[in-house]
């Protein structure tokens, strides 16, 4: 039973430490400077990563798709099963774990070297905050960015699934387009874009606590880049479910 304590121990001081960042973004002063620098650094450098992720994944579905579709006559529904899939939960849930694994590994890095070397302590000799100072900045950026960052994906996805299909049946755009969206509502894709806010405060959150709180020196180092990714990565996923079923209890209708 040690380990079962060890664990609820471990969770109560994530869950403190999440709890913190909640109160410390709510109170000034606010460091709008450093945000937007996090900001930059999460959304801007992740762009090209999740766009061409997309693209690639949007373009390799729709292969698979089609090869199934084609058995049942049904290649009509390419776009929209593309669409679907692509908008309800594939691309919140990889652009997710994609940031978790770009964005989650260097916070935990960052912090944790910061720590080795005594860079907080100095910052904190300066009568600084470092914890609303290096921490909530991270955590806000990555709670904005992952929205936007999984429109993109999903854009650039159905992208890709309208050049593989362009190239297999030569569909004109404004009808692959129009066979997209008719099977989907504004609540099929906003509830799911919106739960990948909760995704980026799971990464801020917990690479932030693995690096912040780190003891080990050096060696802390890649301990908490690997399991800032690791621990990140697995929360996302259970999150990922959980939300699912709050998406079909608040939108029964239209939920897919």
């Amino acid at each position: 039973m040690r380990w079962l304590s060890r664990l609820f121990e471990f969770v109560g001081r994530v869950g403190l430490f999440s709890l913190r960042i909640v109160v410390d973004s709510l109170r000034p002063p606010f460091e709008f400077a450093q945000f937007f620098r996090q900001l930059a650094e999460v959304g801007n450098k992740s762009l090209a990563l999740i766009v061409v992720s997309g693209f690639a994944l949007g373009a390799v579905m729709t292969l698979h798709t089609r090869s199934t579709l084609v058995m049942f006559g049904a290649t009509a529904m390419i776009p929209a099963v593309q669409a679907v899939s692509f908008f309800v939960e594939i691309g919140p849930l990889v652009a997710g774990l994609l940031l978790a694994g770009r964005v989650g590994s260097g916070i935990g890095a960052v912090l944790a070297n910061m720590r080795a070397s005594e860079q907080i302590d100095a910052i904190e000799s300066l009568s600084i905050d470092s914890f609303k100072f290096l921490v909530v900045p991270r955590v806000l950026a990555c709670v904005i960015a992952l929205p936007f960052l999984t429109l993109f994906m999903d854009f650039a996805g159905l992208l890709g699934g309208f050049l593989s299909e362009e190239l297999s049946s030569h569909i004109a755009p404004i009808l692959y387009i129009n066979r997209a969206f008719d099977y989907l509502q504004w609540s099929n894709f906003i509830a799911p874009t919106l739960k990948t806010a909760v995704f980026g405060f799971i990464i801020g959150s917990v690479s932030s606590y693995f690096g912040y709180t780190t003891d080990k020196g050096a060696q802390g180092v890649g301990e908490a880049a690997t399991n800032s990714v690791v621990l990140s990565s697995l929360l996302i996923i259970v999150a990922d479910v959980l939300l699912i079923k709050c998406i079909f209890f608040l939108f029964p209708e239209t939920a897919i």
